[in-house]
């Protein structure tokens, strides 16, 4: 197996190109906007006595909604057919929101963790995934 040493290695940035980082910018953007909405409003709603799973289903609903508008727009520049992206969207969010499921039952229901740490670290993991996911294969523009 070779070795590299730090002159030899990779620069990110060639991994990378600029338009990705911007587009990383702009998602990370506008989903802390919407996370940060949605988790407060879980932890309120939460507090206020209903079951976690159920409000996590409807906040995921209403930001995977705002989202589509947003990051297809703004992030993606998508200008591809809207029902095809609509419909691989549908699909990565539904993965997505079964991979935050899992974490939840996981965590919170057989190993005993706190909820609400639970949540706040599920929504940086289903994060990345959808990231990917959608620049791949939701908003994949061929022309670039």
């Amino acid at each position: 197996m070779e070795h590299r040493s730090a002159e030899e290695s990779v620069p990110i940035r060639t991994l990378m190109p600029g338009h990705v980082w911007i587009q990383l910018f702009k998602y990370g953007f506008i989903g802390l906007a919407t996370n940060a909405c949605g988790y407060l409003l879980y932890l309120w709603v939460t507090w206020l006595g209903a079951p976690p799973k159920i409000v996590m289903t409807l906040l995921y609903l209403a930001g995977a909604t705002l989202g589509f508008f947003g990051n297809r727009q703004l992030t993606f520049a998508h200008r591809g057919n809207v029902m095809s992206a609509s419909l691989r969207y549908i699909l990565a969010h539904t993965v997505g929101y079964f991979l935050n499921l899992a974490i939840l039952l996981i965590f919170v229901d057989h190993s005993g963790y706190p909820h609400q740490i639970v949540q706040a670290i599920a929504i940086v993991v289903v994060a990345a995934y959808l990231f990917v996911t959608f620049k791949l294969f939701v908003f994949r523009n061929p022309s670039r």
